[in-house]
């Protein structure tokens, strides 16, 4: 792995050599440097290098000419806020440093600077980078500028709301925040809030007492009761009704529940992180969420862009399904060019859910050691030709692959009419494949009735 770049901000010459000559001499296990430093004397230099490389860390004095560290951290943060920003500071302004951690510094380091401390609190701001892109796969600036406000969020237990379109990989990123958290060692609890029956859904999260209602033949501890000390993840929260709201909101700002059935409250200590894939600020602008718990989740926002605007992530993530499915395959499996070219020329409107399906799939479907077009799903292979043949209509969001598939395969008998050679050779499918689709599908040529035409002659092609 390529060294951390550490922009060292100090306006004394002899502090910057210093911390050059402590941190450049750090090495791993192999041998290999650790971190690449870059001093700047001021708040100026900073800002300028600052805007044109891309740094893993800054470490800035507190009290210097011109711009102090303060000012540099607040310049920074509108530049690129995610990026872990440590103060050093003397006993004196520590007041000051509390505010900045306010506003978003990562930590500080009181002067006279200890070498030890110094490189504990770097070292943990590491690790926790190693943590974050262990889970999150992606290297375009979009996702690194994720990756890193995910390290800066870790370390409190503020709540945090995660925005995205449906399989962006939301819980991907609850997970990565729990796992470069203080919290680490204790349980990440996770609930679909729109798979649970809205009546069943505050026993799921606060629990019940015994006898509390028909079925109720024991009493039982609720996910925030479970997680106690953990992270609790409410996924589509968006889904979650206006009295359940009401509920949450009092767990979230008493930091305790009441089971239902129950007299007394039960303290928690649960960090919550919610996900959602709907418009929470036009749904409380119709009444359909409540405005102060809107508020109350959204502390920390972080927003994950769909695949389609991050496509330098499709070539690393290709590769990352690749080597993750073909695991327990006989033989290692390539993608063709022509397959590759076609990955990434689509606009994946199921983003990286739909991305990890399709190469799956299209491995469990290749014969020989090499995935082709033809192993790829239909719907990517329509997507690429349908320029060319006309183009076809796509289905209402929301269906599923295999629905999707059928809709294709159907248009593509009616622009040929219904002759399975042209049909297959438009949607690029061997004829084999094609009548094995038609069959699975149960796809018939509607009968036209009396005098209506035949169906033309249609059988394999001659290899």
């Amino acid at each position: 792995m390529a060294p951390r770049k550490i922009l060292v901000v100090d306006d004394e010459k002899n502090q910057r050599d210093i911390l050059h000559l402590i941190l450049s001499s750090e090495r791993d296990d192999t041998g290999a440097q650790l971190y690449d430093v870059k001093p700047a004397s001021s708040g100026q230099e900073a800002l300028r290098l600052f805007k044109n490389d891309r740094f893993d860390l800054v470490l800035t004095d507190l009290k210097m000419g011109g711009m102090d560290g303060i000012q540099l951290l607040n310049e920074l943060s509108q530049i690129d806020s995610s990026t872990p920003v440590i103060l050093m500071t003397a006993h004196g302004s520590i007041d000051s440093v509390k505010e900045a951690l306010r506003g978003g510094a990562f930590d500080y380091l009181e002067k006279p600077l200890d070498r030890a401390k110094l490189l504990e609190v770097i070292t943990r701001a590491v690790s926790q980078m190693k943590a974050v892109e262990e889970e999150i796969v992606g290297a375009s600036d979009a996702m690194e500028r994720v990756k890193k406000m995910i390290v800066k969020v870790a370390i409190s237990s503020s709540t945090v709301l995660i925005r995205g379109e449906s399989g962006t990989g939301k819980e991907r990123i609850a997970r990565a925040i729990h796992k470069a958290s203080p919290r680490v060692s204790e349980r990440f609890q996770a609930v679909n809030c729109a798979a649970i029956n809205e009546n069943l859904l505050e026993s799921e999260l606060f629990g019940h007492e015994k006898g509390s209602f028909t079925g109720a033949v024991s009493e039982k501890k609720g996910l925030f009761e479970i997680a106690d000390k953990g992270t609790l993840f409410l996924d589509e929260i968006g889904e979650v009704n206006i009295s359940m709201q009401a509920k949450l909101l009092r767990a979230l700002q008493e930091k305790e529940v009441m089971r239902v059935g129950g007299t007394k409250p039960i303290k928690v200590d649960v960090r919550v992180l919610a996900a959602t894939n709907r418009d929470l600020e036009a749904m409380v602008k119709d009444g359909r969420f409540r405005e102060d718990l809107y508020y109350r989740l959204n502390v920390i926002p972080i927003n994950i862009p769909p695949l389609r605007q991050r496509r330098d992530d499709l070539q690393v993530l290709m590769d990352y399904f690749l080597y993750k499915h073909s695991q327990n395959l006989a033989h290692p499996m390539k993608i063709s060019p022509e397959a590759k070219k076609m990955i990434m020329e689509y606009s994946w409107p199921g983003n990286v859910r739909q991305l990890e399906s399709a190469i799956e799939r299209a491995l469990l479907l290749a014969e020989g050691d090499e995935l082709t077009v033809e192993d790829l799903p239909v719907e990517i292979r329509s997507a690429a030709q349908s320029e060319g043949a006309g183009g076809f209509k796509l289905p209402p969001e929301g269906i599923s692959f295999e629905e999707l598939e059928k809709s294709l395969i159907i248009q593509a008998m009616e622009q040929t009419g219904w002759n399975i050679t042209r049909a297959a050779k438009l949607l690029g499918l061997s004829f084999r494949t094609m009548q094995y689709r038609l069959d699975k599908f149960g796809i018939k040529r509607p009968n036209r009735g009396k005098g209506g035409m035949e169906d033309e002659d249609d059988e394999e092609p001659a290899e």
